[in-house]
C-alpha cells in the first residue's frame, strides 16, 4: 500500500488553491500544514505539496522528463468523472485530450486528463464496465 507522495510546486498558493478544492471532492481530508507545505490524506494514504526552493525553480516540471509523469484518481462513476470535467472547464483548467474525450485513455478507461498550475498532468477515471 502507497504511503504517501510527496510534490514539490513553484507556488504554494496556487496549488493550495488547486488541490484543496479536488482533493477535498475526492474524499481527501486536510491533514498537515506547514510554513511551505501541506497535506491531504485519504484513508492511510496522504499527498504532500512543498514550495520548491527558490534555487530549484528555474528548470521547472514536465511531465516526460525522468520522474513523475501523472497523478490518478478514482473517480467513482462515468457521472462523476463528468461532474469532475465540467467543473474543472468552468474553473478554466486545462484539460488535456478534450478531442478523445472520455477515452482518450482506451475504451475500457472513461476519464479527464488536465494539468495543476505546474503543469503536472491529473486524471480522474473510472473503469468501464460492459
Amino acid at each position: 500500500m502507497l504511503h504517501h507522495v510527496e510534490i514539490y510546486v513553484a507556488d504554494l498558493e496556487k496549488s493550495r488553491l488547486f488541490w484543496s478544492e479536488l482533493l477535498e471532492l475526492l474524499s481527501y481530508e486536510l491533514y498537515q500544514t506547514w510554513s511551505v507545505g501541506f497535506s491531504y490524506k485519504y484513508e492511510d494514504t496522504y499527498l504532500v505539496f512543498v514550495q520548491t526552493e527558490e534555487s530549484f525553480l528555474a528548470d521547472g516540471y514536465h511531465r516526460k522528463r525522468i520522474g513523475l509523469n501523472h497523478l490518478a484518481f478514482h473517480g467513482g462513476s462515468k457521472e462523476r468523472v463528468d461532474f469532475f470535467r465540467d467543473k474543472l472547464k468552468a474553473a478554466g483548467v486545462n484539460l488535456l485530450y478534450e478531442d478523445r474525450y472520455p477515452f482518450a485513455g482506451g475504451e475500457d478507461h472513461y476519464a479527464v486528463f488536465f494539468e495543476d498550475p505546474d503543469k503536472m498532468k491529473v486524471e480522474i477515471c473510472t473503469e468501464v464496465t460492459t
